[in-house]
């Protein structure tokens, strides 16, 4: 039978997410058959290798979000040899950084929506764009810190001291 670690939770702000993400897998695992093993990860590292050994056939990555989707964790697997679900290194790190992304998919000829990236400074002095428009911030992921500026509202300054 395959053993498959399952690790949710994380350090980012969509560890909530992550762990019902997590639960989620962890039931359709087992109720496909497979010897499955939760692993709730944290900041503590030699804590999640600990909990890696002895090594599973797979891990199932159900983290979010920084540490999970940014190329850490996959790092760390594919050091410890342990083969996992996701992209590899390289792709979610430059995936998690949504200006970096942006650059790639330019070079490559993709079509892309307009915008922009700026600074949380740029954000709380004026308005980047004519409202309205969407901020989010380079390295979350899901929808963690996406706003709608609207004309008028005034939610600049508080929307960029928030991140």
């Amino acid at each position: 039978m395959k053993r498959v670690a399952v690790l949710h939770g994380g350090i980012s702000a969509e560890r909530e997410v992550s762990l019902a993400s997590g639960r989620q897998v962890i039931a359709a695992l087992e109720t496909a058959g497979y010897a499955v093993q939760g692993i709730e990860a944290g900041p503590d590292l030699a804590a999640l290798i600990a909990a890696l050994t002895p090594a599973p056939d797979v891990v199932f990555n159900a983290l979010h979000g920084r540490f999970g989707e940014d190329g850490a964790i996959q790092g760390v697997l594919e050091w410890l040899g342990i083969p996992y679900t996701h992209s590899g290194v390289l792709a979610s790190a430059m995936a998690m950084d949504k200006a970096r992304a942006r650059a790639v998919f330019a070079a490559a000829g993709l079509p892309l929506a307009p915008g922009k990236v700026v600074t949380i400074g740029d954000l709380a002095r004026a308005d980047p764009l004519p409202p309205p428009y969407v901020v989010k911030p380079l390295n979350e992921g899901s929808s963690v810190g996406v706003e709608i500026v609207r004309a008028g509202d005034n939610r600049r300054a508080a929307i960029a001291a928030a991140w």
